[in-house]
């Protein structure tokens, strides 16, 4: 089990993130979040899943499609770290991804079925990793991290959209 991860594995800008995620094993975690995630998207509506709270702002689909790629990327950094990648990584600029996302011309079950899809490989890609793999770092967005804290990146990232989905969406 990848225990939580000390402060200088990784920036000050994912604190927020790991502060989110329950103590225990994050695996487990990752495992029940998207067990409750997916329940969340099969009750979404499609006219819902449209909504933005406020103009400029992410439709709901958006946000999802933001959370399945962001589970990409850091997954794509755990295993280049974890493989013993040493070239820094590049960060992502999520409204550009947002912009070209092609969401709105997806259904929620397709939606739904990528989510599902990525969850089970990233799960199956931390499950793959030895001992020193998650003791490994390198440099993804010009900040140093290790394979250690990306799952709990992944899973308090997903928490913050879920979290903003309810509070500013009112979904979940």
């Amino acid at each position: 089990m990848p225990l939580r991860p000390s402060a200088d594995e990784f920036s000050p800008h994912h604190q927020a993130y790991i502060d989110r995620v329950p103590l225990g094993d994050v695996l487990v975690h990752l495992h029940t979040q998207g067990r409750s995630t997916l329940r969340l998207l099969h009750a979404l509506s499609e006219s819902r899943a449209g909504y933005r709270y406020a103009e400029g702002k992410w439709t709901v689909k958006q946000v999802v499609q933001h959370v399945i790629d962001g589970e990409r990327l850091f997954g794509y950094r755990a295993l280049c770290f974890a493989r013993g990648e040493a070239g820094a990584l590049p960060g992502f600029d999520e409204n550009l991804y947002a912009a070209n996302d092609g969401s709105a011309g997806r259904t929620v079950a397709s939606l739904g079925a990528e989510y599902a899809a990525v969850r089970a490989a990233t799960c199956a890609l931390y499950e793959g990793f030895d001992g020193p793999a998650w003791g490994r770092r390198g440099i993804a967005n010009g900040k140093p991290i290790t394979v250690r804290a990306l799952p709990w990146v992944t899973a308090g990232h997903e928490l913050h959209h879920l979290a903003v989905l309810h509070e500013r969406y009112g979904i979940g």
